[in-house]
């Protein structure tokens, strides 16, 4: 994975994977850098990064996608001098921050480093060395509970797509990984060269929103189901079919024969999420799929998904996902 430019490198990045290792956290970083040093190759200025791949031992690397990648280097080798480490996420990248023997030598090795950042679930290990302590930190939408748990004094958004506290940095799920690594090549290069990596990967620049415009519903679904939950698990799908219904606490506590009072507690433990703000995220849920698939008016979209006007519809979504439903529509409709 070693690029041969034709000049010096001006900054070297290591990407660090843990097997398995999610593919794309890896691929989509290494796709952006490259993209980036064959632009500027193209222009003339010779490459601009040197991207490597180290793992707990130099070799083949497993991924999740069950193709194995070849690591130049250990993670425990003492002479690796990276500008950059890019932690890459995927299940060995969770089960790595518990092992005090690879926290200790990322650790050591992100202390060499200017920069330092995770991808997805790589935040997990990167957490573990301590560097984000008593900062804002994201990863995965599927695994904010279980973070929150093993680092209670890193405070999770469970929003941004990517984030900065000092010298560290972290992103959300997957492919959020190429919006955080086009924020680096921007600051490194220039918002030109950015722009252009972008249009050769087909992706936004900058997504509006964050990942909670297509991740948060599901978050709620999965803390829906399993032990001591499945009073709600009726509960919640008739909520879905029914948005333009009265869904007061008043009137979902009959439902499931609870008072007011015993039905709101309850339903904020199983869910994580007070009922009404349930609500309101099972209306944007639906109101962004009609925006996407169907050609509805924005006003009778607000009105079969059981908002009071356009208005409240509008500032549902800026409060949310910081856009508006046009502009969701504008960039995310799929169909003509």
């Amino acid at each position: 994975m070693n690029n041969t430019p034709q000049a010096k490198p001006r900054h070297r990045i290591l990407l660090v994977g843990f097997p398995p290792a999610q593919m794309l956290d890896i691929s989509g970083p290494l796709d952006v850098f490259t993209i980036a040093n064959e632009l500027s190759e193209a222009a003339g200025c010779g490459a601009p990064y040197q991207i490597d791949l180290a793992a707990p031992s130099a070799g083949a690397l497993m991924t999740t996608s069950g193709v194995s990648l070849q690591a130049e280097f250990s993670l425990l080798d003492t002479t690796l001098r990276p500008d950059t480490v890019l932690v890459c996420g995927g299940r060995g990248a969770r089960v790595a921050s518990r092992d005090a023997g690879l926290v200790k030598a990322l650790a050591t090795l992100c202390d060499r480093a200017h920069r330092v950042g995770s991808i997805c679930t790589g935040a997990f290990p990167l957490a573990a060395t301590g560097a984000l302590d008593g900062h804002r930190a994201t990863t995965h939408w599927g695994h904010f509970d279980e973070f929150s748990d093993q680092f209670p004094h890193i405070d999770i958004d469970r929003d941004a797509l990517f984030l900065s506290a000092g010298k560290c940095h972290t992103s959300a799920g997957v492919t959020a990984g190429i919006d955080f690594c086009l924020s680096l090549v921007e600051k490194d290069l220039g918002r030109a060269i950015a722009l252009s990596v972008a249009r050769e990967l087909v992706v936004f620049m900058k997504r509006p929103g964050g990942q909670s415009q297509f991740s948060t519903l599901l978050m709620h679904d999965a803390a829906g189901t399993g032990a001591g939950k499945a009073p709600f698990a009726e509960l919640v799908s008739w909520m879905a079919e029914h948005l333009t219904d009265d869904l007061s606490v008043d009137v979902l506590a009959g439902r499931v024969a609870m008072s007011p009072r015993h039905f709101a507690r309850r339903f904020s433990v199983a869910l994580k999420v007070a009922p009404g703000r349930y609500v309101q995220m099972l209306r944007l849920e639906a109101s962004r799929r009609l925006l996407t698939e169907s050609t509805l008016s924005v006003k009778q979209i607000a009105d079969r998904c059981g908002f009071q006007s356009v208005e409240t519809m509008r500032i549902a979504f800026q409060r949310n996902l910081n856009t508006s439903p046009s502009e969701f529509r504008d960039r995310f409709q799929t169909i003509e």
